[in-house]
């Protein structure tokens, strides 16, 4: 019955994390992109340290409480780090739909080409 359990809270675990996932990379701009890492992302870790949680106090003789601090952790610093990537966003001016996508080879508000690139200086 736990190995049912655990099987369970790991495929859900691992498809939420692949939503998240396919969400950070799919979706158009930063504002959107902040909720697959923080929401489904979040879920799926969850889920799989339930089913850790649930594998190993089988196991052994006591409850299992390591994953409880690490999802502990987890829950508090993914919504703290999204708030403050929103917050530089917003800051830069980016406004409710964010900055878009600089076109190829022009200057990012960075100074950088295609936000990626330094720009190196003629001499």
């Amino acid at each position: 019955m736990v190995e049912l359990l655990v099987s369970f809270f790991l495929v859900a675990g691992g498809a939420f994390a692949l939503i998240g996932s396919i969400g950070l990379a799919r979706l158009p701009d930063l504002f959107m992109r902040l909720h697959g890492p923080t929401k489904a992302t979040t879920l799926g870790v969850g889920g799989i340290l339930v089913a850790s949680m649930l594998h190993f106090s089988a196991i052994e003789a006591g409850v299992s409480l390591h994953e409880v601090l690490v999802a502990v952790f987890l829950m508090i610093t993914a919504p703290v780090s999204a708030h403050l990537v929103a917050r530089t966003m917003i800051h830069l001016g980016g406004g409710d739909k964010g900055i878009p996508d600089a076109p190829p080879g022009a200057k990012s508000r960075t100074g950088m080409k295609n936000g990626n690139e330094p720009e190196l200086e003629k001499t």
